[in-house]
């Protein structure tokens, strides 16, 4: 399936949604960090995911496709929904990096369970939290702990961002058939298999978010 032009898409997708996990991340470490040492830690998960960046860039360039062009029919709808998520405070910022994001690559990880073991294997790669669960979970924790009525308003932002990946991935699969055929035939043996696969979904969220005490 290496050839197929829902590969490109998926690699381009990814290449552009770790290109903008590095800049949001350092933008959110510059305003939003409430002390130097988590300033210096969420810059160190921003250079993580800039090296997933460049590996699916180069892998893109592999496979004879111009990375700018398969970044580009996802430029809109990811900034869309960054633009439309943007956290107001840091606590909200760590659910968003853990929450928000770990659903997405959820979703990508689906499309490739399929792919040639190469692919599969570097989508693995770049999905990887690089230690973002850990950190996220250890200050949400810690804020709740201080100031449990905080879970309330964290809970719902978390069902936000949620209900918003999924809107503009609805967008997004409109837009590039492609993709969203190899995430549809991932699971589609029978229906049976397409509902063990949301089943999957909500059940690793389901798990992030009792990480996170909410």
């Amino acid at each position: 399936m290496k050839d197929s032009p829902g590969v490109v898409d998926l690699l381009g997708v990814l290449a552009y949604a770790e290109l903008s996990a590095f800049a949001r991340l350092t933008d959110d470490a510059a305003a939003l960090a409430p002390s130097l040492a988590d300033r210096a830690a969420l810059s160190e998960l921003a250079v993580a995911e800039y090296g997933h960046f460049r590996l699916l860039r180069d892998q893109l360039a592999e496979l004879g496709a111009d990375p700018e062009r398969a970044m580009a029919p996802f430029v809109e709808p990811l900034d869309a929904w960054h633009a439309q998520t943007a956290p107001s405070d840091w606590l909200e910022a760590l659910v968003k990096a853990y929450v928000g994001e770990g659903i997405a690559f959820d979703f990508y990880r689906e499309a490739a369970r399929r792919l040639d073991p190469p692919i599969a294997k570097l989508v693995d790669v770049v999905s990887a939290d690089e230690g973002r669960s850990q950190f996220a979970v250890e200050r949400v924790r810690a804020a709740l702990k201080a100031d449990p009525a905080a879970s309330g308003r964290l809970a719902l932002w978390a069902r936000r961002l949620v209900g918003e990946a999924l809107s503009q991935g609805q967008r997004v699969a409109a837009a590039r058939p492609e993709l969203a055929r190899m995430l549809v035939e991932a699971g589609a043996d029978d229906q049976a298999e397409v509902s063990r696969m949301f089943a999957r979904l909500t059940e690793e969220h389901g798990k992030r978010m009792a990480a996170l005490g909410l």
